[in-house]
């Protein structure tokens, strides 16, 4: 496997502000990574990022960690190649996701009255190996019937009741757009009635795809489109109650979750390379492309939601996401709770990508 030629080797050099970075996270991230793939290795990316040239990385972090920034800044410099990921068009882009916290209630009531729902037993995952002919190639999961499998109920047959009465229900929420925001994020910590805190992340999908309710309000003409953010979002439909059913419903991705244990409060859920997502420093990236645990480089000079400077961090690829496509395309964890929500929903900004590149691989780029 050669590297593709969309990646352009450069020196740590070139990356502005790699010194002035705290790696010490970075590595605390990348180790989760470290320990987790003796279990189940992560497949490489079509970039050619080959995931078993990360073997000497992980050794080394799961032998020792860095006990201070300059040692794991030496780490990453010792192992890693930078390359700038060159985008197929336009620049790079990073958007924001984050864990929701919301108040929930284990029955539902007049007040709690929004389920957050299990996955059905009837939902089956869907490849080319048993997609009937005529069913929609974009589809992952199907419903299996006696005649065979077909499409899944969309959001909007669902949240009218196509699946009630199944005892699907995790939780119920006091409101629907709350309920929404959660499917966007795939994850919500649930502060329950009774005084418990737990939490739900994904664990399948109806399949359909997924249509954000900011491009329809543009297209609309409700919300210009560069005044779009979860926040302009949440204020049109507080202002528009009665039309959040004919909005969200054009989203006919419907998520199903599974319970999960808080474990670590400083830490987000377990996401798609199986590990938890770290605030600041987990990133989510196109898998086809890219290979879990790879760290990246990201200057986004126009991005100051984190801390008021100029966003230029390692972060490590640990996620992945519908909207996520391309090889200059990331999604920042900015944490859980409104905090985090508050820059999430903002972050919508030019980067430049560099990959860090195994050395072993780095005589491959083209």
């Amino acid at each position: 496997m050669s590297l593709s030629p969309l990646l352009v080797e450069r020196s740590f050099g070139d990356l502005p502000g790699w010194g002035d970075d705290d790696h010490l996270p970075a590595f605390q991230a990348f180790a989760r990574s470290a320990f987790h793939v003796p279990v189940k290795p992560y497949r490489s990316g079509a970039l050619g990022v080959d995931f078993g040239a990360f073997a000497e990385a992980y050794a080394q972090a799961r032998r020792a960690a860095p006990a201070n920034r300059s040692e794991a800044r030496a780490f990453f410099e010792r192992h890693f190649v930078p390359m700038l990921v060159r985008p197929e068009t336009g620049a790079g882009l990073v958007t924001g996701f984050y864990e929701p916290q919301v108040e929930a209630s284990p029955v539902r009531s007049e007040h709690f009255a929004v389920p957050l729902l299990s996955r059905p037993a009837d939902l089956v995952d869907v490849d080319d190996a048993n997609r009937p002919a005529g069913m929609d190639p974009y589809l992952a999961f199907a419903r299996r019937t006696a005649d065979g499998l077909a499409e899944y109920p969309d959001r909007g047959a669902i949240e009218r009741g196509a699946l009630a009465g199944q005892g699907l229900e995790i939780a119920w929420l006091a409101d629907k757009v709350d309920a929404f925001f959660i499917h966007v994020q795939g994850a919500a910590r649930l502060a329950m009635t009774a005084g418990r805190l737990c939490r739900v992340t994904y664990a399948a999908k109806s399949g359909q795809r997924f249509t954000g309710p900011g491009k329809i309000l543009s297209e609309l003409g409700e919300i210009p489109l560069a005044e779009v953010t979860m926040q302009s979002i949440r204020a049109w439909f507080k202002a528009h109650p009665e039309r959040v059913d004919e909005i969200l419903w054009q989203n006919r991705s419907y998520i199903f979750f599974r319970e999960a244990a808080v474990d670590d409060a400083a830490l987000g859920p377990i996401a798609a390379a199986k590990v938890p997502l770290t605030p600041g420093r987990s990133m989510a990236v196109d898998r086809l492309l890219h290979t879990f645990g790879t760290p990246f480089y990201i200057n986004a000079p126009t991005l100051t939601a984190f801390d008021k400077r100029p966003f230029r961090r390692l972060m490590i690829a640990q996620d992945t996401g519908s909207a996520i496509t391309g090889p200059a395309r990331g999604d920042l964890f900015a944490g859980s709770g409104d905090a985090a929500g508050e820059i999430a929903g903002v972050v919508r900004n030019a980067a430049d990508f560099y990959v860090l590149v195994p050395r072993a691989l780095a005589g491959g780029a083209k």
